[in-house]
């Protein structure tokens, strides 16, 4: 297996996912003091503005990916199920978007990468403004799920969740500079559940006891064509490109390569260039993440030719019983 060098893993450093604090993290913590007490303040204050319809908000304490997207789709498809008409909002990180606006066409660069996933599934709202976006939201369906903004007090959820990645848990439990949190342990203590997305990545980080009930969120990865025992070429930009090479080898694949980026990656024509040229030269298949296609197609030329070339593996995640319970309770009468 050769690697590749596509980047960095992830912008996060390597001292954020030790089981405990040292001295960089040390270091760091009067700043992550800091951050850490004004979010805990701002996470304390009253609710705001609440919609006429149920808020589902699937959030994690930490920065970077834990797998919150494909456990928003999962509950929209709860939902959906239950015969509710779901509607995405979301930040729409990476894209332009500076009042609300429903996806409808758009490419990556205008509305992100993540609302296009989320708008295969359903109507979805963009907005940097979550009262403002939750506010066509609620013109659009009957129940909002939103894709992260638990730490933003400004629109009142019904439900909330808190997704962490089971291989990296919190990291060292510090607040960011010195750690991964977004803010200390225990202002998250007003989330109704705690899902602990477990997949092929083998790794577990321990958990410390957290302010809620715990479930565990199973990922199962596909492909439109079989892997197995086939050479492949993986490239991934997404929070943690490590779980999605342990998915594409979770499916049998022979990984001659793999390229890492960062979260979010615009890719140049010559880094679809250069990924195309590697897999000619290793007579592999390349292969890539739901996330990165959306990018790619929304690309240059020789970007949109690595995307008819490339299969995506995708990932779907289950959700226990307790949890669709739980949020479609929230649109139907009870039995």
């Amino acid at each position: 297996m050769v690697a590749g060098h596509g980047g960095a893993e992830m912008k996060a450093p390597g001292f954020w996912w030790a089981d405990r604090p040292g001295l960089a993290a040390a270091l760091l913590a009067p700043a992550g003091w800091v951050v850490g007490t004004v979010a805990a303040r701002r996470m304390r204050r009253p609710a705001g503005v609440r919609l006429d319809i149920p808020v589902i908000c699937i959030g994690n304490p930490t920065v970077g990916g834990a797998g919150k997207t494909p456990v928003a789709i999962a509950v929209a498809r709860a939902l959906q199920a239950a015969g509710a008409r779901p509607v995405f909002l979301t930040r729409g990180y990476g894209g332009k978007a500076t009042a609300p606006r429903a996806v409808a066409g758009d490419p990556a660069g205008e509305v992100g990468d993540e609302p296009l996933l989320l708008a295969e599934v359903s109507p979805t709202v963009v907005s940097p403004d979550r009262v403002a976006g939750g506010r066509l939201a609620a013109t659009l369906g009957d129940v909002v799920v939103m894709d992260d903004g638990y730490q933003n007090p400004g629109l009142a959820k019904t439900w909330s969740a808190m997704v962490v990645d089971a291989a990296v848990g919190i990291g060292n439990g510090a607040v960011t500079p010195a750690g991964p949190m977004r803010a200390p342990l225990p202002a998250h203590a007003g989330a109704d559940a705690w899902l602990v997305v477990v997949g092929d990545d083998t790794r577990r980080a321990p958990l410390p006891p957290v302010p809620g009930p715990v479930h565990e969120v199973r990922l199962r990865a596909a492909s439109a064509e079989p892997l197995a025992g086939r050479p492949v070429v993986a490239f991934a930009g997404i929070g943690r490109p490590s779980k999605f090479f342990a998915s594409v080898e979770g499916l049998g694949a022979d990984m001659r390569e793999r390229h890492a980026f960062a979260d979010h990656h615009p890719y140049a024509e010559a880094d679809a260039a250069r990924l195309l040229a590697r897999a000619q030269a290793a007579g592999a298949q390349p292969v890539t993440t739901a996330k990165d296609m959306v990018r790619l197609r929304s690309g240059g030329p020789t970007a949109r030719r690595l995307a008819e070339a490339a299969l995506v593996v995708t990932v779907e995640a289950e959700l226990p019983d307790e949890v669709v319970a739980a949020v479609t309770g929230l649109v139907r009468p009870s039995s």
